[in-house]
């Protein structure tokens, strides 16, 4: 596996890194930018004269990751040539999150037909048009047994106004990408880790409709969480980020984590990124800085460990914006983080998301998860 990473700044356009013998002729390039960097066609052109034989793909971002530095209104890009892996893309219009099973199933089907050997399905959403927890599921029961599933939403800062992906080089809304990686000869590890801390009482979901909450203990949820909210309720939905919800992992304590995506004054509702099932109980988390690294080290090592004594060449690192908005300037501590745990010759790329997709655990099932940063690791045998 080769690779040549590239930094676009809208001051000095693109700073592109010398490619080592046999990159310029990638198979794949990861592209992650701000929102708006993106719709620069110029910027995205010049990537397709320099690496004219790769597929194109990626999305907008929360701030985006090279090495272990974090950059903002940037775009960066990594070109990786692999050696006995096969690429494959696939994409699908979304206009609504009530679609996101059916657009899950079918990349997997599309991917699946395209050739036998299918090892790991990386997808990138819409960030705001889709039920994240509705497409990883979908991913789960429609992808074969081995395959294993990793990705995130797309992000745009904490505007939550737009957000984009990219499928061979064109940036559209209300799409998803899904990127099939073929042949024995490829490893895939990954890791998903949190660092939150909970705080206040268990409250049960008492009427909720997908992954929109209306009540929680028979009370208007917004209503609730602006209580504890305080002065941050006046930033909504943007100061929810910091103050995300877990949910009951069905013994007593907190699992998969929720972010809110928006907020509807007139109905007292909140939307967040994945289900919240009726019946299930909720609490409110906070930051903790100390814990945050210390998830993104743990998810770093897990990648690790699925590698089976491999070394990393490549980790894809997709972390919540809202871990971003809590570090503040403190927040490349997580990707040094990662960095220390892979080992100095892991090339690291990556965006802050809307929401992260990775198997729970060791399982090669997918699910959605937020607030936390997850880790692919990838090297050719």
């Amino acid at each position: 596996m080769r690779i040549a990473q590239h930094v676009w700044d809208p001051k000095t356009g693109w700073r592109f890194e010398s490619a080592p013998a046999g990159a310029s002729d990638a198979s794949l390039l990861l592209v992650f930018g701000a929102t708006a960097a993106l719709d620069r066609a110029e910027a995205v052109d010049a990537l397709r004269q320099r690496h004219p034989s790769a597929h194109l793909v990626g999305c907008s971002t929360a701030g985006e990751i090279t090495g272990t530095r974090v950059h903002d209104d940037s775009i960066v890009a990594t070109a990786i040539a692999f050696e006995r892996t096969g690429v494959e893309v696939a994409r699908a219009a979304i206009d609504d999150a009530a679609h996101s099973a059916q657009v899950a199933r079918l990349l997997a089907d599309d991917l699946v037909a395209r050739h036998a050997g299918l090892r790991h399905v990386l997808v990138l959403s819409d960030g705001l048009k889709v039920n994240g927890s509705e497409l990883a599921a979908a991913l789960r029961s429609a992808l074969p047994a081995g395959v294993s599933a990793t990705g995130g939403l797309a992000g745009d800062g904490d505007r939550f106004a737009r957000t984009t992906t990219l499928a061979d080089g064109v940036a559209t809304s209300a799409q998803v990408v899904a990127v099939g990686l073929y042949g024995s000869a490829l490893r895939v590890g990954w890791g998903s880790m949190g660092g939150w801390d909970p705080f206040g009482p268990w409250r049960r979901i008492t009427k909720a409709s997908g992954n929109v909450l209306h009540e929680l203990d028979g009370q208007s949820a917004l209503a609730l969480y602006k209580s504890y909210l305080g002065e941050h309720a006046a930033g909504l939905p943007a100061s929810a980020l910091l103050f995300p919800l877990a949910l009951d992992d069905g013994d007593g304590g907190c699992g998969l984590v929720r972010t809110v995506l928006a907020v509807d004054e007139a109905t007292g509702t909140m939307t967040f990124a994945g289900d919240m099932p009726v019946g299930l109980q909720a609490r409110l988390m906070k930051a903790n800085f100390d814990r945050l690294v210390d998830g993104a080290s743990g998810a770093a090592q897990a990648g690790v460990a699925g590698l089976h004594d491999a070394p990393a060449e490549l980790a894809l690192l997709i972390s919540c914006v809202g871990r971003k908005l809590v570090l503040r300037q403190r927040v490349e501590e997580e990707t040094e983080a990662v960095q220390d745990a892979l080992g100095p010759q892991a090339r690291l790329c990556g965006f802050y998301s809307y929401g992260e997709i990775c198997p729970q655990g060791t399982m090669g099932v997918c699910e959605l998860h937020n607030q936390t940063m997850t880790v692919t690791t990838l090297s050719e045998t």
